[in-house]
């Protein structure tokens, strides 16, 4: 017997492993997002209303006109724009995942990178993100507001 015909009866060829590898470090890094997404669920807008639904946030009077405030145990923001319009948002940015903190003058902003968003739509008014917060959906009944 030849060296070569036992090299490729007894060892998987070089290709054959390079390829298991790499189709193993694959199915660990999806596994790992997979499990992460579903973990950070209540950072988006899905996951906020679907996991705390009907919870009362605040009352109107703890979100001040041009500013706003965040539930991270809830994963969103409100904001207040204009007097007497709420808006939620995820409070998680989208550019590394970090929670949002400030929100001033109709800003909120990443205390990680210094992303900004609008306190209106939620869309990025300074990077390094480059994709708004998603909306969360809030009911405003009297002086509550709500989780949807």
């Amino acid at each position: 017997m030849t060296s070569d015909s036992l090299h490729s009866a007894q060892t998987p060829a070089r290709r054959t492993v390079v390829a298991a590898v790499g189709a193993a470090g694959l199915a660990a890094a999806l596994t790992a997002c997979g499990a992460d997404d579903k973990a950070s669920t209540a950072g988006s807008d899905n996951g906020a209303a679907g996991n705390a639904a009907g919870t009362e946030l605040a009352k109107t009077a703890d979100i001040p006109e041009g500013g706003g405030k965040v539930f991270a145990d809830k994963g969103v923001v409100v904001t207040q724009p204009k007097a007497g319009t709420y808006k939620a948002f995820s409070s998680k940015c989208t550019h590394a995942g970090c929670a949002v903190k400030g929100i001033a003058n109709g800003v909120i902003t990443c205390p990680c990178h210094g992303s900004e968003f609008s306190a209106t739509d939620g869309s990025v008014k300074k990077g390094p993100a480059t994709t708004g917060l998603a909306a969360a959906d809030i009911v405003v009944n009297g002086d509550s507001i709500k989780l949807a």
